[in-house]
């Protein structure tokens, strides 16, 4: 539902934007090309070439795209704050709106005065005689209809906009992620970027909205934190078009991200704890406690609802006792074994197989592969064995008596809101991180039972909904077999296409994966 009210906007405001284009002499489906737009943007008001290039520039972009967008609105009159942030927040109702008002003219009626006259001179007007007309028209509309801003002013006011709608707009709206691992192979891909709603679940409201605009936790360049903790609100969310639904693709802050160990952050703070012991970690790195929306953004599978019983059995995944999702190109982990000549490394990268080893022990190699790719690296002429790597030991909640991995784990009852647990010796090292941390409760095992904020207690009412999550490419995906439940407050959003996808092979245009442009993720 969200991605169809998204893309019935989306084509709203394209149509207003097209009316736009035509009202200024140009081709209305100049509008919705990206860059080609800005392009003929810049060329109306005579700006140079070098700031269409700078929308190649991550977060400087932003700036460049929303002061050529307005400057554009500008030209109609439309000068006004309201009027600009309208054009921003709720382009799919001015823009239609402003292109079917004939009042609305481009240039005040300069360029299309000027236009006549030229023709009335019998000048032939070329493409470039039109772009040459509409900039002096622009260059005269300045002078005629002196806007009284100097440019530092205007740059200010674009940038203070700019960052204040783009903030609401990720915030709260929609925003664009990059796939940095393969945890999700083949679904989605290292390099895919992909836009991810927030209204489809609810918008959260930010836990800590001090912040430096487009920095998520550490500021860029300097390090530190890019965010106050001088104002901390409590967890609220927005009304949603759709609750989560099974299998849905997610946007999620990492549970165990509450605590990191800022010199290593490649392994999570709880891991190197049960590594190297809780003294070592604690006096050999920086530890910092990081806020809900502040935590690392991950994203994986929903595989599991509130509610729902969660097991593994030899790499199977069982919800309910019933077959749950089985990725359609799921990868496993191999062991292949050579004559000792090496694998063809390019090849691999062609089939965008990861691949490990070949160094301290030639011949040997740990890939990770779907079942198509097992048969094509098997027929290779130095390929003399292929076997499923063993899983080792350790899996939530890394206690004795639980001998899980994660290819068998389980079962496991995922908590939900208003649902009661009995707590005993058995339950508690499954609950207790819940229990604890994400409810924020005072838990003490004594002598004589377990406590609940200093008061005795049997069992516990759990206050939120909790989720399973698990990436596509089950033996190299770091996911809930790990860390456990997500809560519902470290929800994000939902995964909803792919606007640009970037591969390290070729060169060029060729990088481009032309065939997940727009693709939906399902």
């Amino acid at each position: 539902m969200g991605l169809i009210i998204f893309a019935v906007l989306t084509t709203i405001s394209g149509y207003g934007l097209w009316q736009l284009f035509v009202k200024a002499g140009r081709k209305g489906w100049e509008a919705i090309v990206p860059f080609y737009s800005q392009y003929i943007q810049a060329k109306l008001m005579g700006k140079p070439l070098w700031w269409v290039i700078l929308l190649l520039v991550p977060i400087v972009n932003v700036f460049i795209f929303y002061n050529l967008y307005l400057d554009f609105i500008h030209c109609f009159g439309k000068r006004r704050f309201w009027e600009n942030a309208a054009a921003v927040l709720v382009p799919f109702i001015v823009l239609p709106m402003w292109a079917k008002d004939n009042n609305v003219r481009f240039l005040n009626g300069l360029y299309a005065k000027n236009l006549k006259a030229a023709s009335q001179e019998g000048i032939v007007m070329t493409e470039e005689k039109r772009a040459e007309i509409a900039l002096e028209s622009y260059k005269e509309y300045k002078i005629k209809y002196p806007y009284k801003k100097s440019m530092v002013r205007e740059w200010a006011d674009a940038i203070v906009f700019a960052t204040v709608a783009a903030s609401l707009i990720r915030g709260f709206l929609i925003e664009a992620y990059m796939i940095p691992t393969g945890s999700m192979e083949r679904t989605l891909l290292v390099g895919d970027f992909l836009f991810v709603s927030k209204l489809n679940y609810g918008p959260r409201i930010p836990n800590t909205p001090i912040a430096f605009p487009f920095a998520h936790h550490t500021m860029p360049i300097t390090g530190g934190k890019a965010y106050s903790e001088l104002i901390e609100l409590p967890y609220k969310r927005l009304p949603g078009f759709q609750k989560i639904e099974r299998n849905d693709v997610v946007v999620f802050n990492f549970p165990a991200g509450d605590t990191v160990a800022l010199e290593n952050q490649n392994a999570s703070y709880y891991d190197l704890v049960r590594a190297y012991g809780w003294q070592t970690v604690n006096s050999q790195f920086t530890i910092q406690a990081r806020p809900i929306d502040k935590r690392e953004n991950y994203i994986k599978r929903c595989v599991g609802l509130p509610g729902d019983k969660i097991s593994m059995k030899d790499a199977k995944l069982f919800v309910n006792d019933q077959p749950g999702f089985d990725p359609p190109e799921s990868q496993l982990d191999y062991l292949v074994l050579t004559d000792g000549t090496p694998l063809n490394m390019e090849r691999l990268k062609e089939l965008r197989i990861e691949a490990i080893g070949g160094d301290q022990q030639p011949g040997v190699y740990q890939l990770f592969m779907t079942q198509d790719e097992l048969a094509i690296v098997k027929s290779w002429s130095n390929v003399k064995e292929i076997r499923r790597n063993p899983v080792g030991e350790g899996a939530y909640p890394y206690d004795p008596q639980y001998k899980w991995n994660f290819d068998n784990f389980g079962p496991i009852l995922i908590p939900k809101k208003g649902w009661s647990v009995a707590l005993n010796e058995q339950t508690l090292p499954i609950y207790e991180r819940a229990i604890r941390v994400y409810e924020n409760n005072k838990l003490e095992k004594r002598s004589d039972g377990i406590y609940i904020n200093d008061v005795r207690a049997d069992h516990y009412t759990f206050k939120m909904d909790y989720f399973w999550m698990m990436g596509d490419n089950r033996h190299n995906s770091l996911d809930s077999r790990g860390w456990g439940f997500v809560p519902e407050d470290h929800i994000v959003g939902k995964a909803l296409f792919t606007w640009m996808s970037w591969d390290d092979i070729g060169t060029g245009l060729s990088k481009i994966r032309w065939n997940r442009i727009f693709k939906g993720i399902h």
